[in-house]
């Protein structure tokens, strides 16, 4: 009688390793707070560094979300995207500003409200521009690499002129409305409330998005399109809709991030969403090309490593993100995790 065949239990460690490897970048997150704390070693330092990383990362996050489905459902490379940013941020600061009463209450319910009226009008007008932008800029370059790239350049230094037309050259200067002002002690560490609030928004952004994409029938449109689109349009799906729709939603979320970014900053100018792209893409390449889940965790990664290698070592902070991304690259070269798209 021959024996049974040896193979079949590398096959099931074959397949348990293809399943288990597209969660792998998961670990990276606690992996590197813990490599933070052995680093650091004040417990204090360490978690202040660590809120402040974590709230980094969750305002590129917004930002680089919307830029990372248009990447991946509509094969479009948007350096204009960057001007979205810095409108959303001056049109929310404008508001802001005007609603002086609001934001200088020492009511928490005043200040919200006053940040939510400042973020739907950023969102609505970056909708309206990218609606445009799109229209205008974007649709004769279907296809062509290079010359979106040139186009939407050219887009974002026009949209920074007009912003510097409308508002003017120099810098604004403003405090966080009253109650996000400060900070307070937990466990020996300083949190500033703004950051903390700032990492429960983003990731209440990220699980909205992420039950859109995966519960929802327009969310399953959009991931079907950014894997095979015309098996998509062969259904009978306006994937050209579609595509109108992510970049508008796109750009509000850039919009809504420039609020998030200015607010953290606490001063706008023309070109600060220029100065953010360079951040913006390295997420999105880290990520993969198209998924939200991994924009979200290099984001995360991103921000995290940013501060404790500022902490750490300050001349090393400038290039640790280029680092962090050549690290991911050699490791999984489409990204952490990517969408297959249909041959």
């Amino acid at each position: 009688m021959s024996a049974a065949p040896d193979h079949a239990p590398t096959i099931v460690r074959a397949g348990l390793r293809d399943r288990l490897a597209p969660h792998v970048p998961l670990l990276l997150i606690p992996v590197l707070i813990v490599l933070g704390f052995v680093s650091i070693g004040s417990p204090s330092s360490w978690l202040t560094l660590t809120v402040s990383g974590l709230a980094m990362g969750m305002m590129i996050f917004i930002m680089a979300s919307g830029l990372t489905l248009v990447f991946g459902l509509m094969d479009v490379i948007n350096f204009g995207h960057g001007a979205f940013v810095s409108v959303g941020a001056f049109v929310g600061i404008t508001v802001l500003l005007a609603l002086g009463g609001m934001t200088g209450s020492p009511s928490l319910a005043l200040n919200m409200a006053a940040l939510l009226l400042a973020v739907v009008a950023a969102m609505l007008a970056t909708g309206i521009i990218g609606w445009g932008f799109e229209k205008v800029i974007v649709e004769p370059v279907y296809g062509a690499h290079l010359k979106q790239i040139l186009v939407t350049m050219g887009g974002l230094i026009i949209v920074e002129e007009l912003i510097l037309v409308a508002w003017g050259p120099d810098e604004i200067f403003f405090t966080r409305p009253e109650t996000l002002q400060g900070a307070f002690t937990f466990a020996g560490a300083a949190i500033e409330r703004y950051r903390l609030v700032a990492v429960v928004f983003g990731l209440a952004l990220f699980l909205a998005m992420r039950f859109v994409l995966r519960s929802t029938k327009i969310g399953l449109i959009v991931r079907a399109g950014v894997e095979n689109g015309e098996m998509v349009q062969a259904l009978g799906y306006r994937l050209r809709a579609v595509f109108i729709g992510v970049f508008i939603a796109g750009s509000a979320l850039a919009g809504l991030g420039g609020v998030m970014w200015a607010l953290y900053q606490e001063v706008i100018t023309a070109h600060m969403g220029a100065g953010i792209m360079v951040l913006v893409f390295i997420v999105v390449i880290m990520g993969g090309l198209g998924s939200v889940e991994g924009c979200f965790i290099a984001a995360l990664l991103v921000g995290l490593t940013q501060n404790y290698v500022a902490f750490l070592e300050p001349k090393l902070a400038l290039i640790s993100n280029i680092g962090l991304m050549v690290l991911i690259l050699m490791w999984r070269p489409q990204g952490m995790m990517p969408v297959v798209k249909a041959k």
